[in-house]
């Protein structure tokens, strides 16, 4: 069951004091005699009490500010959700302060307390590359701070999610290679502690082995999604005794350089090795060959975001039920996955 954040309330009558008296104590009051601002300071941390700065800002007044925090906005499908969210907030009232963490933990722990200082009335939030421990979301949420997750996510955090079905896409991707003959598939992945990556993978080799093909094993390698490592994990890939004819990647920004290294190999595409993606970048389509992809429903995901982060925000109920909400997902099939001789399914 999830406790009530620990409030200077809560310190004062542990101590016997008054609240006043914590107050100035963690303000670092001089008029507070030091063995009682030390006792004060000690409880604060046992407790793990942490001044709510939202709600200090709410109580002088609304901001009608809420922050966004992207892994990098470089990315086309960051970029787009991001339009999407300002647009969908802007309807609302709302105006959006956004935040890059480039892929960075000590980034994204950062702009959470910038922003917060900021006074954002509430937190949109995708989880960076290199984010595999949760704390400093965990606190937001003992602190109620309203929060959404959306894409990148992790399974123990108690907060709203807007994902899509990352292993029904996969799957999907996967068959599609099986239908155009594929019989060696190989993917692509994402750092091996990112669920999202986690559960394409799973998809994958669900499909893969539904249907009988080579797959898993040596033909999983994890990318951390720049191009000069995904050039050596493809390289890698390829130069197996027994090289996939059929290669899933986690995303577009993946697929580009792949293709690249495998054309360095003299390999053509989709003959000797037919490529399916994620994320349906509109430069998919006039790249060559055009390349197929999962194309994720990102206005839809965008409104629901923000409708559930404002569900939040405009209430005065601190116990708003969390919901995650998964969205359904589109093969866009182009050249690089179409096959001689396969008729498109």
């Amino acid at each position: 069951m999830k406790t009530a954040p620990v409030t200077i309330k809560d310190i004062a009558r542990s101590l016997n004091i008054s609240i006043s008296t914590v107050s100035r104590a963690l303000r670092g009051m001089p008029e507070i005699h030091p063995d009682t601002r030390s006792a004060v300071i000690r409880l604060a941390q046992e407790l793990d009490y942490q001044p709510n700065q939202v709600a200090k800002n709410l109580v002088k007044s609304r901001t009608r500010t809420i922050g966004v925090i992207m892994p990098n906005l470089s990315y086309h499908y960051f970029s787009a959700m991001l339009n999407s969210i300002e647009e969908a907030a802007l309807q609302a009232g709302y105006s959006v302060l956004v935040a890059q963490t480039n892929e960075s933990y000590l980034r994204e722990t950062t702009n959470i307390q910038n922003l917060l200082r900021s006074q954002v009335e509430g937190l949109i939030i995708s989880l960076s590359r290199d984010t595999d421990n949760y704390a400093h979301v965990d606190r937001l949420v003992r602190k109620n701070v309203p929060l959404v997750l959306f894409d990148r996510y992790a399974d123990n955090i108690d907060a709203s999610k807007v994902i899509v079905d990352n292993y029904a896409a996969s799957f999907k991707a996967t068959e599609h290679l099986i239908e155009q003959g594929c019989r060696r598939i190989g993917f692509l992945a994402g750092p091996a502690h990112l669920l999202l990556s986690n559960q394409r993978v799973d998809g994958y080799r669900d499909a893969a082995a539904k249907h009988g093909v080579v797959a898993g094993g040596p033909y999983v390698l994890h990318c951390d999604y720049t191009q000069e490592n995904t050039i050596v994990q493809t390289l890698a890939m390829m130069s197996l005794p027994s090289p996939p004819d059929g290669v899933v990647t986690i995303s577009d920004r993946v697929a580009y350089p792949a293709i690249y290294a495998m054309k360095q190999k003299g390999l053509s595409i989709p003959d000797d090795v037919a490529i399916v993606s994620f994320n349906n970048e509109p430069v998919s389509a006039f790249f060559s060959p055009t390349l197929s992809s999962i194309s994720q429903p990102i206005q839809e995901m965008a409104a629901e975001t923000v409708r559930l982060l404002l569900r939040q925000i405009e209430t005065t109920d601190a116990t708003v039920p969390r919901e995650t909400k998964i969205m359904e997902t589109q093969l866009v099939v182009r050249a690089s996955s179409l096959r001689t001789g396969y008729a498109l399914n």
